[in-house]
């Protein structure tokens, strides 16, 4: 019996071309990953299908590139912003000396595997409510013996964490609940609605955090999340209203916003250096 006639590998052209057709702003750039990870051309072209079908391209490829690393990624698990690597830059300024690291709402756990390779040897967690989440954290953990948990915010955490912690990060959610649907579709059709939503004005996470941030603070321990342009100044009205020191960190370049709060040595306000707005 005569063999079928397999199809012949896609070029580069060809990959471009599909993805500009799906939509695909950087066409030449997700060609390129493409064709360097897919180990056969039967397993290249269901990669381009799956992109251009809508499927983030981390989800595709399985990882995305986060502070220098690469941090594992699976379908349904919120994938790690590149403007969230200013978050990592501000909380490593804040406190160069942190031995223990937690990062709530962990998602994959980025935040936490980059403070973890950028500060050496250091106790961390994170923690999520999502256990598909927590499963994905626990792999990008694992090269540094970080820790995970499933549960809601603090409920989460073990309780020797109290009063031990030197840089809490919570990526949280803060999209106000009626502009979810009007997301892009990679992160509204693909993403867990739990890690979008944040509630009638986009805050409900942040404020609860902030509220019962202190009391897990180490004296000089740092809480640090990532807020809008327009909710800026409300999310500093909450990290100031549960008693730390607020100051909120812009960068242009990656449109980041990021509120730092910091608790002194006797658990009330102190100056939080470095450049604010």
């Amino acid at each position: 019996m005569p063999a079928i006639p397999s199809l012949p590998p896609l070029s580069f052209s060809d990959v471009v071309t599909a993805l500009r057709a799906a939509g695909c702003v950087f066409a030449e750039d997700e060609a390129e990953l493409l064709l360097g990870t897919a180990r056969t051309p039967a397993e290249l072209a269901e990669m381009v299908d799956r992109r251009a079908s809508g499927l983030p391209l981390e989800h595709v490829v399985g990882w995305a590139g986060f502070h220098g690393l690469r941090i594992a990624v699976e379908p349904g698990v919120f994938v790690p912003r590149r403007r969230t690597e200013f978050l990592v830059d501000q909380a490593l300024a804040q406190a160069p000396d942190a031995t223990v690291v937690v990062d709530l709402c962990c998602g994959s756990g980025a935040l936490g595997a980059a403070l973890a390779a950028a500060l050496g040897p250091v106790e961390v967690h994170a923690a999520d409510i999502d256990p598909a989440a927590v499963r994905c954290a626990r792999r990008n953990l694992a090269p540094y013996d970080g820790r995970t948990h499933a549960g809601d915010l603090f409920e989460a955490l073990p309780p020797g964490l109290r009063g031990r912690v030197g840089i809490l990060t919570a990526n949280v959610p803060y999209v106000p609940s009626g502009e979810v649907a009007l997301l892009p579709a990679e992160a509204r059709d693909h993403e867990p609605t739990a890690a979008l939503d944040g509630g009638a004005d986009g805050l409900d996470v942040l404020r609860r955090v902030a509220a019962a941030a202190p009391g897990w603070l180490a004296p000089g321990g740092c809480l640090l999340t990532e807020t809008s342009e327009r909710q800026a100044d409300a999310a500093v009205a909450a990290f100031t209203a549960a008693g730390l020191t607020t100051r909120l960190a812009v960068s242009e370049e990656l449109y980041a916003h990021v509120v730092i709060g910091v608790r002194d040595g006797n658990g009330s306000a102190t100056e939080a250096p470095g450049p604010g707005r």
